[in-house]
């Protein structure tokens, strides 16, 4: 298992932004069956609006406290959602790993994420910042607590996907 304490900080980035890419490149390529392995099996995943993050209010867009109920959002995704065929692009930025506590590697990073539909355009479709826990286990840097707070006032269409 990867020792946390023994890397120096651009090891730790490196690391820290390695996972970032799977995470976003399994979005991308809609290889949605492998994202929940990008989590620890007590995990939280939060896709929580600026405005009740800001006022500490708990309602969320999305909310998932298990990698269970990952695979289970991937499951109604592909087989009980009903949504326009469409792809997403993500961007990443800033990534700024803010130390180790606990065991635990904080980090932020921003996002913009790109919805292109089948048989339309490509628009900005949501833009925030990521606020992650991450943890090293035997298979490697994963995401114990993964913050998506978007900026974005509204979302134009049922939000599906993960960001």
């Amino acid at each position: 298992m990867l020792d946390l304490s023994a890397l120096v900080p651009v090891d730790l980035h490196y690391q820290v932004s390695k996972l970032l890419s799977d995470y976003v490149e399994c979005i991308d390529d809609d290889r949605l069956e492998e994202w929940p392995q990008l989590f620890v099996e007590d995990c939280l995943y939060q896709v929580i609006a600026r405005e009740n993050a800001d006022r500490g209010l708990p309602t969320s867009a999305m909310y998932c406290d298990s990698r269970g109920m990952l695979r289970d959002r991937v499951v109604a995704l592909r087989h009980a959602n009903i949504y326009a065929k469409h792809y997403y692009r993500h961007v990443l930025s800033n990534v700024n790993v803010k130390g180790v506590q606990d065991g635990e590697v904080l980090v932020q990073s921003n996002y913009v994420v790109l919805q292109t539909l089948v048989e339309g355009d490509t628009k900005v479709f949501n833009a925030g910042k990521y606020l992650d826990r991450i943890v090293a286990t035997p298979d490697g840097l994963r995401f114990k607590r993964k913050v998506v707070v978007f900026d974005t006032y509204r979302i134009p269409n049922l939000l599906v996907t993960p960001l």
